[in-house]
């Protein structure tokens, strides 16, 4: 087993059809922390009000896993996202659910003292702040996608080749586009430069990296649909993206 000082998590969507529930599991049974982020996106609550859960118990082993680290020592936190925007009302009354603190935003500290603003990043998205009526398409044409992805590789398994993931195969083609018009990525370090953090730990757009952006280290810890992947830092500091399908998570 790995330990870590923290790990951080993102975009897991637990109630989707598109979610690695199995394999988010495994991950944390093999990998251990003094500090676990759920940097948002956990739970689709979109697909709770489409009438459209598909929760599994796979699903439910996820969260029996995250409230038996919690009981076990590791802290906790639960930063809301878009998909699980249905907590944000209850956020003035500083919830926690047993010893899961929720948290609209969060500072994090490094053991070297460096100071980083983590957030899940939906509200420095443009799609999502300015015409959320776009993003719903875009989360309805996210899952078609999938599917036929999910037959592709159905296809290409019985040929005896490997995975191949359709729509982010897509999203990398028009990834420079939308960066450019939105300016996800400057819009959230020019945020946190400005405020003072050293870094961004975030999530939302389903992509992972560690990379200097005006001056401040933006790191972002991916998803548990298509790329499976956690950001975990190292007791001296360091950062790691972790890529669950080429470790023993």
């Amino acid at each position: 087993m790995s330990q870590y000082r923290s790990i951080f998590i993102s975009d897991v969507h637990l109630g989707s059809g598109g979610c690695k529930a199995e394999e988010l599991n495994n991950f944390l049974r093999n990998n251990s922390c003094k500090n676990l982020y759920l940097v948002g996106d956990i739970i689709d609550g979109w697909k709770m009000q489409q009438n459209k859960l598909r929760w599994k118990q796979s699903h439910s082993n996820v969260i029996r896993r995250i409230l038996t680290m919690a009981k076990e020592g590791t802290r906790v936190y639960y930063i809301v996202g878009n998909h699980d925007e249905f907590l944000r009302p209850l956020l003035r009354y500083n919830p926690s659910f047993g010893r899961i603190e929720i948290h609209n935003s969060m500072v994090h500290i490094g053991p070297t003292g460096l100071r980083y603003f983590v957030v899940h990043g939906d509200m420095f998205d443009g799609i999502t702040r300015l015409a959320p009526w776009i993003s719903f398409l875009g989360d309805r044409a996210y899952d078609f996608l999938l599917e036929i992805n999910s037959k592709f590789n159905y296809v290409r398994h019985k040929l005896g080749f490997g995975y191949w993931s359709l729509s982010k195969w897509l999203k990398e083609r028009v990834k420079k586009a939308v960066d450019f018009i939105w300016g996800f990525e400057g819009n959230i370090t020019e945020y946190v430069k400005k405020r003072g953090f050293d870094g961004v730990i975030c999530g939302h757009i389903h992509t992972a990296a560690i990379k200097n952006i005006n001056g401040v280290v933006y790191m972002n810890d991916g998803d548990w649909v298509e790329s499976l992947t956690a950001l975990v830092e190292h007791e001296n500091g360091d950062w790691e993206i972790i890529y669950a399908n080429d470790s023993n998570g």
